[in-house]
């Protein structure tokens, strides 16, 4: 008798990029294709400082079993780091600590989406979002963007009209768009909050990451802005994208009582994310060494970015289109077929691993109705020689 696996299993498949990655041990492939940090801007020494004070000074806390909710030295310290980002009204009991903000999307779905219920995420938006939601039996409502983010006036139509159990932005630097959401559609979307009585989940793993002036507040930020906006807003934080992925530490920030609930559901998962993860996390914030690390990563990824938009032009010409992205990690693209060039991303995928360099197609992206000329590049984890040779192998696979 073969195995019975759960029906859920039917609604979800193993990420594209994931299997993506089987193609990149090919000698000398450059990859475009992972959604990294470059662990060459690790601060190591900083992390390794900060593990041995968690050891030192409180080698009970680091080691021992501990609260659902999270080691509190590191709930202050995450509460004072969003207040330095705008978020003024926080408290250390206002946010629990999640191994790493793919935990409280996941914790997200569990406490909020039954079978058939109805979420609305942009398009296109995180594959592991589509899948985690998916998972849990949500159908799934696209939103279009543009540049500046989600379009707030499709997006009250689709509210209005499907009445989801919450939406899912990720408002600035996007994955995979690189797009930021303009302050105006920052105050709609909590006035659409407010008027609909709509959870907005807003995933914030980016926003640290820009590369010029900074962007617009978080949506959480701006809710003084709008009264009765607070109740309708979770937000979901990560140290991942500038400290380190291999910590796990991420967070999320809502109402009491849909905390409560994901404590609950974190107590069947997990226990606790790693406490000697968080006390070496809670030092390091402590040691105020965020700052000059956000300023090196900043500056690494603001050149890395600037020299991949040049070199898509120069090698691609008209045959691609972009948006220069302003932070994050990505450039989200399209093939447009100028001048009789492919306009099929998957097939330009296939010619680009022959030709040595790797990117992720953009059909994995969306919940429905995939745009197959789209493409997700990254210039993380690339140095700019790389970068400008990748994109010239890409300018002979085109």
């Amino acid at each position: 008798m073969p195995l019975q696996f759960a029906t859920r299993l039917n609604n979800v498949e193993t990420s594209a990029i994931r299997e993506l990655f089987k193609l990149l041990g090919k000698p000398g492939i450059i990859s475009f294709a992972g959604g990294f940090p470059d662990s060459a801007m690790f601060d190591v020494e900083g992390l390794k400082e900060a593990s041995n004070k968690a050891l030192t000074e409180e080698p009970g806390g680091a080691l021992q079993y501990g609260a659902t909710e999270g080691y509190n030295p590191l709930r202050e310290q995450l509460a004072a780091f969003m207040q330095t980002k705008g978020v003024k009204d926080i408290s250390p009991e206002g946010l629990i600590v999640t191994t790493g903000s793919q935990q409280a999307l996941d914790l997200l779905g569990k406490t909020m989406i039954s079978p058939g219920d109805k979420v609305i995420v942009e398009a296109p938006t995180f594959l592991a979002t589509i899948q985690c939601f998916r998972l849990y039996g949500a159908d799934l409502i696209s939103a279009p963007i543009d540049a500046d983010g989600v379009q707030t006036d499709k997006l009250e139509q689709l509210i209005a009209e499907h009445k989801p159990k919450f939406v899912y932005l990720i408002p600035t630097f996007g994955n995979p768009s690189g797009a930021m959401l303009s302050r105006e559609r920052r105050k709609r979307v909590l006035e659409l909050a407010v008027k609909y009585q709509t959870l907005v989940v807003e995933d914030d793993p980016y926003g640290d990451l820009y590369f010029g002036e900074p962007p617009p507040p978080s949506i959480l930020a701006m809710t003084p802005e709008v009264p009765g906006s607070r109740e309708w807003i979770a937000h979901c934080g990560s140290m991942s994208k500038v400290l380190s992925p291999g910590l796990r530490v991420g967070w999320l920030i809502a109402q009491p009582e849909l905390l409560a609930k994901a404590t609950m559901c974190k107590q069947f998962s997990d226990a606790h994310t790693s406490t000697f993860a968080q006390a070496t996390a809670a030092q390091y914030l402590k040691a105020g060494r965020m700052p000059a690390t956000l300023a090196n990563v900043r500056k690494v990824y603001g050149e890395r970015a600037r020299v991949m938009g040049e070199s898509l032009k120069r090698e691609l010409g008209d045959a691609i289109a972009f948006t220069q992205p302003q932070g994050g990690l990505f450039f989200w693209a399209r093939l447009t077929g100028a001048g009789g060039k492919i306009k099929d991303a998957n097939e330009f995928a296939k010619r680009a691993i022959e030709k040595g360099v790797a990117f992720v197609p953009g059909v994995p992206f969306y919940a429905k109705d995939p745009d197959v000329s789209t493409l997700r590049l990254s210039f993380a984890t690339a140095d700019v020689g790389k970068i400008e040779e990748g994109v010239g192998r890409l300018g002979k696979a085109i």
